[in-house]
């Protein structure tokens, strides 16, 4: 067994895809619209989908905002240099929640990025 993806719905679809691929650096994998439905589903990573875990995004058609609610927590991404990686996502126009820094009463290297959903994405030192 293993995870496959992490879903998030979104009120603009193309918005948070830019945010995913050009400031985040994942790849759209696929996306496809399902009109009996009414919505349309972006498959998006760094690796393919039969090797890695991907993020599912959710666009269910004429929705443009959901409350996060208070029990979803996070996404966590690996980077080499979370400095770096928050220099790079400021300077792309990225929303940076908390500054790279350790964390709280430890010695990992954090910060955290919001996604135009208003989802916490978290940057995470490579060990």
């Amino acid at each position: 067994m293993r995870i496959l993806h992490t879903m998030l719905r979104t009120g603009n679809l193309q918005r948070s895809i830019a945010f995913y691929t050009e400031i985040l650096g994942m790849k759209l994998l696929r996306q496809k619209e399902y009109p009996a439905g009414e919505f349309t589903l972006a498959f998006l990573g760094y690796g393919d989908e039969s090797e890695q875990t991907v993020i599912e995004l959710t666009y269910n058609w004429g929705v443009e905002h959901y409350d996060l609610g208070s029990g979803y927590g996070h996404i966590a991404i690996e980077v080499d240099d979370v400095y770096a990686a928050t220099d790079r996502i400021k300077a792309k126009g990225g929303k940076i929640i908390r500054d790279a820094g350790p964390m709280n009463a430890g010695t990992t290297i954090i910060a955290f990025v919001g996604d135009p959903d208003g989802y916490p994405i978290e940057l995470i030192g490579a060990r």
